[in-house]
């Protein structure tokens, strides 16, 4: 039986999970999802689609969040290496708009747990990046908003401020305090 080593963040309800790494030889396995144990953390959460997006170093994508249809997402590097960032915008959190960010690779071997109501954004650190996601609620166009990743609470997160790639959605979001006064969690 593995073992599945639980970190906690500094967002309410948000984790890292460690998955124990058996190696010989051969190479290695290990369990990338268990539901049971999983669950015994983030309660029973039933992931509904996985997501795989493919970057170039320096893309940014994010900051995003969806309203109404609120996602939890089980997120996992499969190659290169990320900067992670999070923001809680659920306004009744005691960590509401605390930020936690994390580098994660491939070769961390680590799950973030986003929960529902956070906006969530990564920019790649590596040459090029393959990350993995674990969705509960189905993407809906019209209910998906995007924090400016270059607003100036979070700016100050992000490593080696240049070079950017961002998309051309993502660079029209919205400011922080325009999207807390909306209160949508």
């Amino acid at each position: 039986m593995t073992k599945k080593q639980i970190i906690s963040t500094r967002i309410k309800d948000s984790f890292i999970f460690k998955d124990e790494i058996f190696s010989d030889d051969r190479g290695f396995f290990f369990e990338s999802y268990n539901q049971t144990r999983i669950s015994k953390k983030i309660g029973n959460v039933k992931f509904i689609q996985d997501n795989i997006s493919y970057s170039k170093k320096n893309v940014i994508r994010g900051m995003h969040f969806q309203v109404k249809s609120p996602q939890g997402k089980l997120l996992r590097v499969l190659e290169g290496k990320i900067f992670d960032i999070i923001i809680d915008l659920r306004s009744k959190s005691e960590t509401f708009k605390n930020i936690f960010t994390i580098e994660i690779s491939a070769n961390d071997n680590f799950q973030l747990w986003i929960p529902p109501g956070l906006a969530h954004g990564f920019k790649v650190l590596s040459s090029e990046a393959k990350v993995q996601y674990k969705v509960d609620k189905y993407w809906q166009s019209k209910f998906e908003k995007t924090l400016r990743w270059d607003d100036p609470y979070i700016l100050k997160y992000w490593p080696n401020k240049k070079n950017f790639i961002i998309s051309k959605k993502d660079a029209k979001g919205e400011n922080l305090d325009d999207i807390l006064k909306k209160k949508y969690f």
